[in-house]
């Protein structure tokens, strides 16, 4: 009885002593999980709230507080111009970072087209109540001036709200043709009537671009249409040359050397006359100064 009592014994000590070591093998696994996790969570990027869209948008579609949601994304990777609430009390801190105010029923309006879950921007939508178009699109204390394009006049067909032009004038200087480089590095807010950047119509050939520009441009630009003709060149994303004065007329383009007339003062010749008789004789004689 004593031997039974003795073999149990031995067997629970050490079965009890497989138990301690299987759980702390299991305690040290989950330390390990527990640490990772900790270090992780430390490594992570930080998260931001984000408000986007529940629905696509067109260019010039209306949206409301209930067409918003908000996402976490990655605080440092947001776009400029992102919103971080869907509301805000006006005179809050936070109504910088809200797309409405409490209580705000009007409308805003996309400036371009936004796919679902696409975080909106303030600088491609317009402020509550004001539709899209080319007003919503001007800089403050700018202007909008339209120019005529057509197929003979640059790049109309390929020209987009957003792209930069420059200018050129073609016309008469001192009865020679001449074509001077007027303005450069000018924003496009509309093609035709569309203030649309997304629109479709790639092969549409324009009529007639409206530009941002100052006050002063809008006289510059009005005597030059009002006096020769304008000619647009697109100007590349990656533009970084200054173009400084650029003038050609005709001698210019052929090459032509234009010789400048050249005084030759006449040689001076001094005489004196006699009379014989009735006859009158001239006769030269050196100068005297």
């Amino acid at each position: 009885m004593r031997m039974v009592f003795a073999l149990f014994l031995a067997l629970g000590v050490a079965l009890g002593g497989v138990a301690i070591y299987m759980a702390q093998q299991q305690m040290s696994r989950f330390q390990a999980e527990r640490d990772y996790l900790a270090a992780a969570q430390a490594n992570a990027p930080q998260l931001a709230d984000v408000v986007v869209l529940r629905r696509p948008l067109k260019y010039g579609e209306r949206f409301t507080m209930a067409d918003l949601g908000v996402v976490k994304m990655q605080a440092d990777r947001l776009p400029q111009g992102v919103f971080h609430k869907v509301s805000a009390p006006q005179d809050s801190p936070e109504a910088q970072i809200a797309a409405f105010f409490d209580g705000e029923t009007r409308p805003r309006a996309a400036l371009r087209s936004y796919e679902m879950y696409e975080p909106i921007l303030a600088q491609k939508i317009t402020p509550p109540g004001v539709d899209a178009g080319i007003t919503a699109n001007l800089a403050p204390n700018m202007r909008a001036f339209t120019i005529e394009v057509d197929v003979s006049s640059g790049v109309s067909g390929f020209l987009r709200p957003g792209d930069r032009v420059d200018v050129y004038w073609s016309g008469s200087v001192n009865d020679q043709p001449v074509t001077k480089l007027i303005d450069t590095n000018l924003k496009l807010i509309a093609i035709d009537q569309s203030a649309d950047a997304d629109r479709s119509e790639e092969t549409q050939v324009a009529r007639t671009v409206t530009a941002e520009v100052t006050p002063e441009q809008v006289a510059a630009l009005t005597l030059a249409k009002s006096t020769g003709r304008l000619t647009l060149s697109l100007v590349g994303m990656q533009n970084t040359a200054d173009l400084g004065t650029i003038e050609i007329d005709r001698n210019k383009l052929l090459g032509i050397q234009v010789q400048e007339a050249v005084q030759v003062e006449a040689a001076r010749v001094c005489t004196i006359k006699t009379r014989r008789g009735t006859e009158v004789i001239e006769t030269e004689i050196p100068c005297k100064d």
